[in-house]
């Protein structure tokens, strides 16, 4: 039983992946980086990562960031990619357990795989590398799948201040393209 499963809020996951997706290398950080400006340039306010960057804050390290894409068999062009970063918290005052070890969502794009499929076969992923719980936010296109997976919404509000940026007005969530490590949605235990 899993740490979770006490504090009432589980999911069971079960079964095998959908798609066929590859642990990013460092040879893909050129096409990731093309990728992920295209996709982010449809947000209102979105980070400008180039090559160095992508290579910074997304290829794989253990136990700090795990990205995941899925190339077009013909052109070997990256369709879809999902990431997600390791943010161990500590437990206190509990006997059975020292450490809640969550996986914070982090970039998605899916523009051949259906965004919940990718989703779903990264809560897979997570279950497998031993997370404990997995959290995303309700930025960018997330709505789409927050629900249809079971997630719930967390118990805090989440705050974007940017500062040396003018806007016309307030943004949706759905219109951003940041994330932080803090997260609206969450809760998510993976059995």
């Amino acid at each position: 039983m899993i740490k979770e499963v006490r504090e009432g809020f589980t999911w069971r996951i079960s079964g095998k992946r959908l798609t066929r997706r590859v642990k990013m290398e460092l040879l893909d950080v050129p096409a990731v980086t093309r990728f992920r400006r295209s996709h982010l340039g449809r947000f209102g306010v979105a980070t400008d990562f180039d090559e160095n960057d992508v290579e910074h804050w997304l290829l794989p390290r253990e136990d700090v960031v795990d990205s995941y894409l899925v190339e077009s068999p013909v052109t070997h062009d990256v369709t879809d990619f999902c990431s997600f970063y390791t943010l161990p918290s500590s437990i206190l005052g509990n006997q059975n357990y020292t450490t809640l070890k969550a996986a914070y969502s982090y970039y998605n794009v899916a523009t051949r795989t259906p965004l919940v499929q990718l989703m779903n076969d990264a809560l897979i992923v997570c279950k497998q590398k031993g997370f404990d719980v997995v959290n995303p936010l309700d930025v960018m296109h997330n709505d789409s799948f927050l629900k249809q997976l079971k997630f719930g919404p967390g118990d805090g509000q989440l705050h974007y201040y940017l500062y040396n940026y003018r806007l016309r007005s307030a943004l949706k969530p759905s219109e951003l393209g940041l994330l932080l490590s803090d997260s609206q949605f969450s809760n998510f235990a993976l059995m």
